[in-house]
């Protein structure tokens, strides 16, 4: 369904409304994420669904997405497909903040290290070559 001119956007009306550039947009376009109406002079209007789908993308980039999946996901056919693809992007943001789990602790042990320089730390050296599930140490 599309919309009508008085419940659709300028191109700068809707970027601004998500703090982006017109030309952010444009690249959404180029990339297939957005198909916005056109006008008789050839001017985008955006009506509330590409209003929804921008919503979307700016949520979607906050969680780590790169445009690709993005577009993987709104173009998928079925909610099954989408909800694959989501599945995967789960596991994915389940590793990432593990990892940042695991560099908050370091960050917290390197603050709280009584060592001089934590360089000097034994237990700081092992926190940098082990994997995210290392526990920070229990000296101090």
């Amino acid at each position: 369904m599309k919309s009508t001119a008085a419940e659709s956007l300028e191109i700068g009306e809707l970027a601004g409304r998500y703090g982006l550039a017109a030309h952010v947009l444009r690249h959404w376009e180029a990339m297939g994420l957005l198909s916005p109406a056109r006008q008789g002079n050839g001017r985008r209007r955006y009506g509330p669904e590409d209003e929804a789908r921008v919503a979307l993308i700016v949520r979607a980039k906050e969680a780590g997405a790169s445009l690709e999946q993005i577009r993987d996901l709104v173009t998928a056919g079925s909610g099954a497909r989408r909800r694959e693809i989501l599945a995967r992007h789960r596991a994915g943001l389940a590793r990432r903040m593990e990892r940042l789990r695991a560099s908050m602790e370091m960050v917290e042990h390197v603050l709280d290290c009584p060592e001089e320089d934590f360089f000097d730390c034994p237990e700081f050296r092992l926190m940098l070559t082990a994997g995210p599930d290392r526990r920070p140490c229990e000296h101090g």
